[in-house]
């Protein structure tokens, strides 16, 4: 016999392992009614099939700005997230959003099941901190359907705290590392994302990929980054490299521009000049890394 109707709520909880409530029942295939036929109803099998629609629902959703939506050619979404391992039902920080790129993906993707917390950095009286907050604050306030529940914690770069101990299953941060360096506020940064996730939680970073013998002196200016920094970063906070991958590789990103990583798009800070060149070529070359906060040792056994 095919497997009847099943509510969505009832199959994330199957899928993702969650609790069910008292309430919830199979609905008997007897019960289906006659113009939606039992043999038609397959259920999601897995809670990487359950994601993986989900991401497709929240990367084709009406509310994504086109503009947004022209960058996943470059950023790959749905690879890059599955990578880092989300699930619809985890309590997710996203550090920096900036205008919201991936909040537009993020917040949808975690809004029956999840927490989507956007952390971002307590705004001076001026300045791009305090124009990316009252956006972002702007974009959730006009949409309560898709950003209803996303939650909001400001932070101090040079003593960030991003919530409770323990209290995430996965931070990510996209395109931001490179400003931390430039400020100084690197080491903090990756300290407070060590002591908001819970032990076996994942840290996902994408960012700009400087060429392997470079020097971070010679480049932190331009906005790239040796990847072998940006994981001594993250190893010293205590995490564990535990994959690196090529979904956001550029191998046409040459790394040499007279305005850095800001020369290619989307910025393209040379405005016209030689704007087809930059465009042809894409954004950048990004390192996509997974660390993971180490599970405590066993505690050892009373004799």
């Amino acid at each position: 016999m095919k497997p009847a109707r099943v509510g969505a709520a009832l199959w994330l909880a199957i899928c993702l392992g969650l609790p069910m409530t008292a309430g919830a029942q199979v609905v008997p295939a007897a019960s289906v009614e006659p113009d939606q036929p039992a043999d038609q109803l397959v259920p999601p099998t897995s809670a990487g099939d359950f994601t993986s629609t989900q991401l497709d629902s929240a990367l084709a959703g009406s509310w994504r700005l086109p503009a947004n939506r022209a960058r996943d050619v470059y950023r790959h979404p749905k690879a890059t997230l599955q990578f880092f391992g989300i699930r619809p039902d985890q309590t997710v920080v996203e550090i920096t959003p900036g205008g919201g790129w991936y909040s537009e993906i993020l917040a949808p993707l975690l809004h029956d099941n999840g927490h989507y917390i956007a952390a971002v950095q307590a705004p001076a009286e001026e300045g791009e901190a305090r124009r990316d907050g009252d956006a972002l604050h702007r974009k959730f306030a006009a949409d309560a359907a898709h950003y209803g529940k996303a939650k909001f914690v400001e932070f101090d770069p040079k003593a960030p705290v991003f919530g409770a101990p323990g209290s995430a299953d996965l931070v990510l941060t996209f395109r931001n590392v490179h400003n931390w360096v430039m400020a100084d506020t690197a080491p903090a940064m990756f300290k407070a994302f060590f002591a908001v996730l819970r032990p076996g939680g994942v840290l996902g970073v994408v960012d700009h990929r400087a060429s392997d013998e470079a020097s971070l002196d010679a480049v932190k200016q331009s906005g790239y980054l040796p990847t072998r920094y940006v994981v001594k970063l993250a190893t010293a906070a205590g995490f564990v490299l535990e994959e690196s991958s090529e979904i956001n590789a550029n191998p046409k990103d040459t790394k040499d521009y007279p305005k850095g990583v800001w020369t290619l798009p989307p910025t393209l800070t040379l405005g016209e000049q030689d704007k087809a060149k930059y465009l042809a070529i894409g954004e950048s070359d990004r390192m996509t890394l997974r660390f993971v906060k180490p599970l405590p040792p066993p505690a050892a056994s009373a004799h």
